[in-house]
């Protein structure tokens, strides 16, 4: 071991980076990018909550 933590959520975006950087935009995520390319198969939970407000 080298002491560090383990980032899971960096991690993931990094994977995620690898796989679709296509998704990526000033290196975070976009959404809509996303969604559009893997199609509606995405569920954003908390998508209705920000519809409320």
């Amino acid at each position: 071991m080298d002491g560090k933590s383990f980032d899971t959520k960096e991690d993931l975006i990094n994977k995620l980076k690898e796989i679709a950087p296509q998704v990526f935009n000033e290196n975070k995520i976009d959404w809509e990018k996303l969604k559009s390319t893997y199609g509606d198969e995405i569920n954003f939970v908390d998508e209705r909550c920000r519809n409320r407000v």
